[in-house]
């Protein structure tokens, strides 16, 4: 029960027994904060606790442990949740989480490095070499690589490099919007770049192409709509069979699947397009490769060189942070994406299994079901990756949320479901005290 407020006329007015600001800084618990979290934060936090007591919602000796238990975890606003969803690249949960090996990554690079620096010779050297090496050793049929901060960066690059005041040949059936209102269009016709559409919505031929490309044309651009399916009575034009056209293919592939992959049959990916004759392909870093946000550009060695050198590269360029951990994905061990898609359903239901049991033992409503998931990211909309979930009261979504950790599940037919494909096994501990929690 809250300590009842006291009247500044009170006698003996309790508010006086307040510890000062000065004094609880100095307690070691708020001292060492200081150091992890900030001066103002730590101010702010302990202000907020002296309000409390103030209002007589706790004592004035409980003012120390209200402000130390109040102490964010780290000096940042965002909050590390467990992804229960069942989409596996979730974008509003920030797409691709990073391996262990990218994470420490991180760290290293967190002061100061050789990024652009050669320790031998003292002198400069080229940005980012480790990654671009390790990008090109995963990628042996492009001649030559570049990175900058994202696909849509990549593929703004090529438009100013290549056709500025120029033409882009381009189906429209792949005039798509990527998310949040942004559209391909927009982005290439930003760049001073004029369109040529051709086809139709569902189907488009290499005659299609063929009586567009002019004087005027700098690439002939080839999207994949990774975000939707059109079926039916469709028609489109590979890669192999534009290249003859005569103009530089641009391809973007998307979703930054670097070879193919036999769980997604349908996905473009960048080794087959460059050897299908494609002169540059584009890609996102942090979908299915299962990396950092970047934008990755490969193909021919003479035209990567032009994009490099292009003054809005530098506009565009990636972090060490970013270089830092794409390295770690593409050396290290299989980044979490791949797991969470390559892992037998078998293996995932018998962590359902288990979790509900002990969830059921403890008067929690659980059980396992068979469950559904997506890849996400707008890769491979069409493929359903067989699962397994704990169902629980969908009045538990909200409180799983809000607690720390928080946990994000989905809503099915009035039930709560954590899907398993989408939470590391490491995770399962922290999954079912959340769950415990939330039941109360």
């Amino acid at each position: 029960m809250a300590t009842q407020a006291l009247s500044p006329n009170d006698g003996g007015d309790a508010r006086r027994l307040i510890p000062a600001t000065d004094v609880l800084l100095a307690l070691p618990e708020l001292a060492a904060a200081v150091d992890r979290l900030g001066r103002r934060t730590v101010k702010e936090t302990i202000t907020t606790a002296q309000d409390r007591a103030r209002r007589g919602e706790i004592s004035p000796a409980d003012v120390a442990g209200a402000a130390i238990a109040a102490l964010p975890g780290y000096a940042t606003s965002l909050v590390r949740v467990i992804n229960a969803t069942g989409v596996v690249i979730h974008t509003n949960l920030g797409r691709a989480p990073l391996s262990a090996a990218a994470g420490a990554a991180l760290s290293v690079a967190a002061g100061a490095t050789d990024v652009e620096f050669d320790l031998a010779t003292g002198a400069r050297a080229r940005r980012g070499r480790g990654a671009l090496a390790a990008l090109a050793a995963a990628v042996p049929d492009a001649e030559a690589v570049h990175v900058v901060n994202n696909n849509a960066a990549a593929l703004l690059l090529c438009a100013l490099t290549l056709a500025a005041d120029r033409e882009i040949v381009v189906s429209r059936g792949e005039l798509v919007e990527i998310g949040d209102g942004f559209r391909i269009p927009d982005l290439l016709t930003a760049a001073g770049s004029r369109l040529r559409e051709v086809g139709t919505t569902n189907r488009c031929t290499v005659g299609d192409y063929a009586d567009a490309i002019g004087p005027q044309t700098g690439f002939v651009l080839k999207v994949h709509p990774s975000n939707f399916v059109i079926t039916g009575f469709t028609a489109a034009v590979g890669v192999a069979e534009l290249v003859p056209l005569g103009p530089p293919v641009v391809v973007d592939i998307g979703s930054g699947l670097l070879a193919p992959h036999p769980l997604l049959p349908d996905e473009p990916d960048a080794a087959t397009a460059l050897s299908d004759g494609a002169a540059l392909v584009t890609a996102s870093g942090d979908k299915l490769l299962g990396g950092p946000q970047a934008g990755l550009l490969l193909g021919r060695a003479a035209l990567v060189e032009r994009l490099r050198r292009h003054p809005a590269a530098r506009a565009v360029r990636v972090d060490k942070l970013t270089l830092a951990a794409l390295e770690a994905t593409l050396t290290g061990p299989p980044p979490p994406v791949r797991t969470a898609l390559e892992t037998p359903v078998d293996a995932v239901s018998t962590r359902a299994r288990e979790l509900a049991r002990q969830l059921a033992a403890q008067g929690v409503d659980c059980r396992a079901v068979d469950s559904v998931a997506a890849v996400g990211g707008g890769a491979a909309p069409g493929v359903s990756l067989p699962s397994a979930a704990l169902s629980v009261p969908a009045g538990l979504a909200g409180p799983l949320r809000a607690g720390r950790p928080p946990v994000v599940g989905r809503i099915e037919q009035d039930r709560c479901l954590l899907d398993l494909r989408t939470v590391d096994p490491a995770e399962d501990a922290a999954l079912l005290a959340a769950v415990l929690a939330a039941a109360g």
